[in-house]
């Protein structure tokens, strides 16, 4: 028996058809695809190769996986909560903070609505403001720092719902004071919330994070378990804001997203500081070899207080690109930053003595073919 009439393609809203078929990131699952081969070293993704706390897998590994995870995540915001002397109603657990990056640009982003940025920050925040119909406005970088200063200042000209600013940043590592980001949010126009994502703060010196009051409505921090917890894969991350905005999360947010494996490993990840010491200490010590690698071949490693560390390459972003594609011929994934003149550097994550051993190998090589063809 035929259809009753011929399907034509499904009724895409407007929005949908204008955008691009794109994705922030290219996975290294797909390079390794592509190529052929898997890496050597996996060091583009900003993941800590350290892992997460042992008696974190252990949680994992004993929950009860058949049974749907808690839609409230209450034992996590609980822990949370006493962690950051804050109250759970401060606290919204997600699916990483890529995960509440959509949930917050879904709250306050329609058609039209203007957001403001840093050309070359975190692109997946730019896809999820497109994604709602968003306008993008956009200022540079200062010294490959984030400019607190020019955001605010930018998001008062165009009337803006959200301001986005990472501290410490992705892609440069760079970072500001905490005292000095309070310090600017006098300049930060009224009804405009900050969206201050702090995923590497951990790695990051002590007055890095930013002294705001959980219960302040200027503000929302984004922290996350993908770094230096070393639980990428589980997708874990949370925020910190005012009674009145967590709660209205509950509007729109996946209520069994959050997995139950992922709150339990959280969980005791937060509790076991033993580790959370311990990996903070193998971060410096591959920031500063990182470091000596880049100097050893004639190139200038940025200040970093992520976990990782931008290199300079020196030139201009198509010589940094034909080093980066040399790395992954030989098999080692790094990133690089896609604004100029920050896409001068590659971006190499912290990793092993091995992972180091296998980056300081292929770079003297990688440098060489690129200065062939370029």
């Amino acid at each position: 028996m035929g259809l009753s009439r011929t399907m034509t393609d499904p009724r895409y809203t407007p929005l949908a058809l204008s955008l691009p078929a794109t994705v922030p990131f290219v996975g290294p699952e797909t390079q390794e695809r592509q190529r052929g081969a898997p890496f050597v070293a996996r060091l583009g993704a900003n993941e800590s190769i350290f892992g997460p706390s042992p008696r974190a897998v252990e949680a994992m590994a004993a929950t009860d996986i058949w049974k749907y995870g808690d839609p409230e995540s209450h034992d996590l915001r609980h822990e949370l909560a006493d962690y950051h002397g804050v109250k759970p109603e401060n606290i919204v657990v997600g699916e990483g903070i890529d995960g509440l990056l959509g949930y917050l640009v879904r709250l306050l982003v329609g058609p039209d609505d203007t957001v403001v940025t840093s050309d070359g920050a975190y692109p997946t925040f730019n896809y999820h403001v497109t994604g709602f119909g968003g306008v993008l406005h956009k200022v540079p970088y200062r010294g490959d720092h984030e400019d607190p200063e020019a955001l605010f200042s930018k998001a008062a000209e165009v009337d803006a719902k959200l301001v986005y600013l990472a501290n410490p940043d992705n892609p440069m590592g760079s970072w500001h004071s905490g005292a000095n980001i309070v310090a600017a949010l006098e300049a930060l126009p009224a009804r405009c919330l900050l969206v201050l994502d702090e995923a590497y703060v951990e790695c990051a010196p002590k007055g890095t994070a930013a002294p705001v009051s959980a219960d302040d409505p200027r503000v929302i921090r984004m922290r996350t378990f993908s770094k230096v917890y070393g639980m990428a894969g589980a997708r874990v991350g949370y925020g910190i804001g005012a009674p009145g905005l967590i709660e209205v999360f509950n509007k729109v947010r996946n209520h069994f997203g959050m997995n139950r494996a992922a709150q339990a490993g959280a969980l005791v990840a937060l509790q076991d500081t033993d580790w959370l010491s311990q990996v903070q200490s193998l971060i410096a010590a591959a920031r500063d070899r990182l470091s000596q690698i880049a100097r050893d071949n004639g190139l200038e490693p940025l200040p970093s207080a992520a976990n990782f560390v931008a290199i300079d390459c020196g030139r201009d972003g198509e010589f940094a690109k034909a080093v980066l594609e040399a790395m992954v011929a030989q098999g080692i994934f790094v990133r690089m930053p896609f604004a100029a003149p920050q896409n001068r550097c590659i971006r190499v994550s912290c990793g092993t003595a091995a992972d180091l051993d296998a980056f300081a190998n292929a770079l003297p090589k990688a440098l060489a073919k690129a200065k062939a063809t370029i």
